[in-house]
């Protein structure tokens, strides 16, 4: 028990000690970081907000918008910890160790970040597109750095992993594609009238200008 105590007693003297030498470091550490994280915020909003200006697609404009607040973070934390008496120079090995093992153990993960950074940069499609890839077809809701993600016409949500768009082959009618179905008629039926049926159902619905016969 009075072992406990003992260390006890040592760690709270070291937690004072500390407190006492780096008090007023602590407190501009924390009005650095509080002010940095707000510069960081409204620098990368301006930043989304001049990509919209310049007509940038949405999904690369985000993506400059979130480069440009992690670096600014990163700058500030850099200049915070050694206020607090913290070495950076540990961590940046430890984080570089760590990040070559980790690289390793995700080269899956790391391979769709890599082909969603190409996808936002060389644009082969944007949001709004309908394309058809891997056998599968929609409009594009969402580019994001690991996966994108297409609407059908069901309103279903597929979400396809960059590795497997980047080097396939896109087909993109960048609006409204046709549409091919097939109406089953009665061998006893009218054609003509099925036709007709279908004409009438389809009339006034947006996107669709013409209901061709086989």
């Amino acid at each position: 028990m009075e072992q406990e105590l003992e260390q006890v007693t040592q760690i709270y003297n070291m937690i004072v000690e500390y407190m006492v030498t780096y008090s007023f470091q602590i407190i501009g550490a924390l009005i650095i970081l509080v002010v940095g994280i707000i510069i960081a915020r409204k620098v990368a909003n301006g930043i989304f907000r001049l990509c919209q200006r310049k007509n940038l697609d949405v999904t690369l404009s985000r993506f400059f918008a979130s480069v440009v607040r992690i670096l600014l973070i990163a700058a500030v934390m850099m200049v915070v910890l050694p206020k607090l008496g913290i070495q950076i120079t540990p961590f940046i090995a430890a984080i570089g160790a760590v990040g070559l093992g980790a690289g390793l153990a995700v080269q899956g993960l790391l391979s769709n970040y890599s082909a969603g950074l190409a996808i936002i940069l060389t644009r082969p499609f944007v949001v709004g597109d309908t394309i058809k890839v891997q056998g599968v077809a929609g409009l594009v809701k969402e580019v994001n750095l690991s996966a994108t993600i297409l609407s059908n016409e069901d309103n279903e949500l597929i979400t396809i992993p960059n590795k497997h768009i980047v080097g396939e082959i896109i087909h993109n009618s960048q609006a409204d594609s046709a549409l091919e179905l097939e109406v089953g008629v009665a061998y006893d039926g009218d054609p003509g009238q099925a036709v007709e049926v279908v004409r009438k159902s389809l009339q006034g619905i947006d996107g669709i200008s013409e209901v061709r016969e086989p």
